[in-house]
């Protein structure tokens, strides 16, 4: 009788063990997919999150650079640069819902918080064109030369902000005047950029190796946290305290903390690395790999990448359902 009762017990905790080996890092969306945007070849990339495994490829535009959700989550938004619209698919499948023409050169793509409005960034026309919401009627076209990039917002819905990659610039735009409000001058070649939790903005510094931090009230520039060569991409990680940096030249992915400005040990992902997105429970980062043509799969507990999945010519933007908070 003892046998028999160690026996059921050890066969018990072998099923645990398997079971949470096996088990998923957080709870998957029914179905969900990895939506990739391939800008190099015009296709989309549909990963199966709970494998891994790429299920389908299909065209979706001419140069899909960046995505974007909407502020419900129901829809995901690709910016199709090239061909000049927006293409609408389902945020869980990936399938194509619709396609909206005539949005001229999207590039980055923006909602305020408040719900009014849409930018659209129009990076070779040197443009941010807004629109009003929920019918992206077009209202006002701001020239903001050079090379308008990333956009971010005030809390309030006040302020977008702009980086300007070729005059080495963050631009503001007051969203009730539709007009410039003021410039300032940043290191070479700004391109990410997200306002913190403290009303701060982190802007990736591309030409050089540090984010800079830019208080927008007072207009001026208040830290250089040196994180990689080719600081690009700011993504936060939903936590309320930190922020994600991808390094494009050194190929590495640095955490940054808001408050304190304390810089983690860089985790080594690939050449070009770029764009992200974040686990719900912030354990696992997927980070598009643009000179390698694949993704990367990245362990945060254990600070490494655990898979690579290839995918199509020049992956950029990236999105999964059950992502962390965007407002944090």
């Amino acid at each position: 009788m003892l046998k028999h009762f160690h026996f059921q017990n050890a066969a018990l905790a072998v099923i645990v063990c398997v079971f949470a080996l096996c088990a998923p890092v957080q709870a998957l969306k029914p179905g969900e997919r990895v939506i990739v945007l391939n800008s190099g070849e015009g296709t989309v990339s549909v990963i199966d999150r709970a494998t891994r495994k790429l299920v389908n490829t299909f065209n979706v535009g001419k140069e899909p650079h960046h995505l974007i959700s909407t502020l419900k989550d129901d829809e995901l938004v690709v910016a199709n640069a090239a061909s000049n619209d927006l293409v609408f698919l389902d945020p869980i499948s990936g399938e194509v819902k619709r396609r909206l023409p005539r949005i001229i050169d999207p590039y980055q793509l923006g909602y305020t918080a408040d719900g009014k409005w849409f930018l659209s960034i129009s990076l070779r026309l040197d443009r941010v064109d807004i629109y009003s919401m929920p019918n992206y009627e077009l209202k006002a076209r701001i020239a903001v030369a050079k090379t308008p990039s990333h956009v971010s917002f005030s809390a309030d819905s006040k302020f977008a902000y702009v980086t300007l990659q070729d005059s080495n610039e963050v631009v503001a735009l007051d969203m009730t005047t539709h007009k410039e409000v003021w410039r300032v001058k940043t290191g070479r070649t700004p391109a990410g950029i997200w306002t913190s939790p403290q009303g701060l903005l982190f802007v990736g510094i591309m030409g050089q190796d540090f984010v800079e931090v830019i208080d927008p009230v007072k207009r001026e520039t208040v830290k250089k946290i040196v994180t990689g060569r080719g600081a690009h991409n700011i993504f936060p990680m939903g936590d309320g305290q930190n922020v994600l940096v991808s390094n494009r030249v050194d190929g590495t992915i640095t955490k940054v903390d808001y408050k304190t400005y304390a810089v983690s040990k860089p985790i080594k992902v690939g050449n070009g690395v770029d764009c992200m997105e974040v686990s719900a429970d912030g354990k696992e980062v997927w980070a598009t790999v643009r000179w390698e043509a694949r993704v990367a799969v990245i362990d945060m507990t254990g600070q490494k990448p655990i898979e690579y999945i290839p995918v199509g010519r020049s992956p950029h933007g990236i999105y999964f359902k059950s992502h962390a908070r965007r407002d944090q």
